[in-house]
């Protein structure tokens, strides 16, 4: 009989996930290595999904341990990315959760992750388990999920996957497939926050102004912090790139070589290696991106555009005295949760000059965005303002479909109203009453 791999805790309790944990990282990079390629990166934004759970104790609980488990299922038993997790292969998962391994069943809680007593470093419980059982006076009972339970687990991964579709890295949710096809049982009132959540959230033009101000003015005040802040948010929007394009994880780290300047024609691009779905794709970049550009070398004190095959790291981590492990380090590249706090940062400060201004609801949809909101405003902004045709956004945003890129099409509520505005109920009524 093959022998049933043991379940790793992957997510710690939520004051210590931001710390990241050194066996996970390996048991990730391994899996990176050997079988599945964007586990990292999925972990990555697993983590922030998390962390979203964090004002509800009982949620986050809840979430993580669905989601050890689903990961488990999906690296060990399935050996394939969540993001490759269909509707079919979902009723593999729920079966696997019905009658789960022995080895895999505990008749004890236990937490997760403990801490070592010398150390005092974080470490995953090798005593865990994802399921729990029961026994009755000493006697082990069979082992029995119900219709409730398991809609709550449903609820739960649609709700991730809900998640996984607005920062773009699937465009299928095949929890929700499978609930909504009525094949189990109606009665459960859980709801997982953020499942219907499907809102393209981006930055109106006045809301954009500021955050883009208050960038500029962060990189004048304090150019050894925020020159870099300033460079990436305007390739972000420019080239509306997911955060997991411009930043750091095992096997890749952005370079400047990455902008790419063709010999014949003169244009330039900026290429993705590998993006969703293991695609790549080329942006053209715009006349103000390629000036940022320089302003963001000039500052580095290189040339003003890259060389061919320039190696350069594109966003490094700053030198940091006495914070922890990043104390001195300067030449680390930027991973996904550095990258998101410091748009984070951004935000939260653009937001207050809003308010300063009055305002006051601009700023509290400020607070709202987030790192991906970039993207979506870069594509809104481009097929509703710029007027770019909607086939060269979809290349350039590397849609598979004209559909998803037109999903982007006024989308502002005030642009909505405007056009709606002068709009007659009968066109002919003010000649007829003229005459």
């Amino acid at each position: 009989m093959e022998e049933i791999p043991l379940a790793l805790p992957l997510f710690d309790a939520v004051e210590y996930l931001e710390d990241g944990n050194a066996l996970v990282n390996d048991y990730l990079a391994r899996l990176t290595v050997n079988r599945t390629q964007d586990a990292a990166l999925v972990y990555e934004y697993s983590v922030d999904w998390l962390l979203e759970q964090r004002a509800s104790e009982n949620n986050f609980k809840t979430y993580r341990s669905e989601l050890t488990t689903f990961f488990y299922w999906c690296f060990e038993v399935e050996q394939e990315s969540p993001l490759d997790t269909t509707r079919r292969s979902l009723f593999r998962y729920v079966e696997f959760c019905r009658q789960p391994p022995n080895a895999l069943i505990a008749y004890f809680n236990t937490a997760q992750f403990k801490t070592h007593k010398e150390t005092g470093e974080r470490y995953p419980n090798g005593n865990w388990r994802p399921f729990l059982g029961r026994k009755e006076s000493g006697e082990v009972l069979p082992y029995r999920l119900s219709e409730q339970a398991l809609r709550t687990k449903l609820a739960i991964l649609s709700a991730y996957y809900s998640y996984l579709i607005d920062e773009e890295l699937t465009e299928r949710n095949p929890a929700r497939q499978i609930l909504k096809s009525g094949v189990f049982k109606a009665g459960s009132q859980f709801q997982a926050s953020g499942e219907d959540n499907e809102s393209i959230k981006a930055f109106s033009e006045l809301q954009w102004s500021y955050v883009m101000a208050t960038a500029r003015e962060l990189a004048r005040e304090e150019p050894d912090l925020h020159e870099r802040t300033l460079f990436l948010v305007s390739l972000m929007y420019g080239c509306y790139l997911r955060i997991s394009e411009v930043s750091a994880r095992p096997g890749f780290a952005p370079i400047m070589g990455q902008f790419r300047r063709d010999s014949q024609t003169g244009i330039w691009s900026y290429h993705i290696p590998r993006s969703k779905g293991g695609k790549q794709r080329s942006v053209a970049v715009s006349k103000a991106l390629l000036q940022a550009l320089k302003r963001y070398r000039r500052y580095l004190g290189l040339a003003d555009l890259p060389p061919p095959g320039d190696e350069t790291p594109l966003f490094v981590r700053h030198r940091a005295a006495g914070r922890g492990r990043d104390a001195g380090t300067q030449n680390a590249n930027l991973g996904i949760r550095q990258v998101r706090e410091l748009l984070d940062d951004l935000f939260y400060k653009a937001a207050l000059a809003a308010a300063d201004d009055g305002f006051i609801e601009d700023a509290a949809e400020i607070r709202q965005m987030t790192a991906h909101s970039l993207r979506h405003t870069g594509i809104t902004h481009d097929i509703n303002l710029n007027r770019r045709p909607l086939s060269h956004v979809q290349a350039d945003a590397g849609h598979d479909s004209i559909d998803t890129t037109s999903r982007y099409l006024h989308t502002g509520r005030i642009e909505r109203h405007e056009s709606a505005a002068g709009k007659q109920l009968d066109r002919l009524e003010k000649l007829i009453d003229s005459e």
